[in-house]
């Protein structure tokens, strides 16, 4: 009943921060190896009370902006392309997101036309493509449109990265798109 009356008493962008991945999920201690964590204090120096956490952050490039979300967010994810080890290069793909079931990891249906010469027409065919999903696109849903890039093998499936959502929108999720 506690929780229940605290979660009222707070706005909707304070929930979604309450809501926000801790950076101690797992069981081993998760840290950015950039960042030093053991700084000593000097002697007799007085401590400042506002002690900004510093975080690596980087620019993928590409005229991707890095979302305020990974600059300011608190996660540890190193299969991120902002706050990770990962470089983004090769394709950049468009689809809409199918299925959210994998932890940090969508799946996502690019529809497209094949043409068959005998007949002289178009048909109809999709691919799905397995791609990793960053904490700091924490508002993600089924059938967005995202733009995706290609990166290392991440596992055994996923080789694209999200980096930006296009679009948001609630539609029936195996709807043929393609114009």
């Amino acid at each position: 009943k506690q929780w229940y009356q605290r979660r009222v008493a707070i706005t909707a962008g304070e929930y979604k921060s309450y809501l926000r991945m801790s950076e101690q999920t797992e069981r081993a201690f998760q840290k950015q190896p950039a960042i030093f964590q053991n700084k000593k204090r000097q002697i007799g120096a007085k401590v400042a009370k506002s002690t900004k956490e510093s975080r690596w952050t980087k620019n993928v490039g590409l005229g991707i902006k890095t979302p305020r979300e990974a600059i300011e967010g608190t996660y540890i994810d190193k299969k991120c392309p902002f706050t990770g080890n990962v470089s983004i290069r090769g394709k950049l793909l468009r689809g809409t997101v199918k299925s959210l079931k994998m932890k940090r990891t969508c799946t996502i249906r690019r529809d497209y036309l094949h043409y068959i010469k005998k007949y002289n027409r178009f048909e109809k065919r999709h691919k799905n493509i397995s791609a990793h999903v960053s904490p700091a696109f924490i508002d993600i849903k089924q059938g967005d449109t995202v733009l995706v890039g290609q990166c290392r093998p991440l596992s055994k499936t996923v080789r694209f990265n999200v980096l930006k959502i296009i679009a948001t929108a609630g539609g029936d999720k195996k709807q043929f798109v393609k114009f």
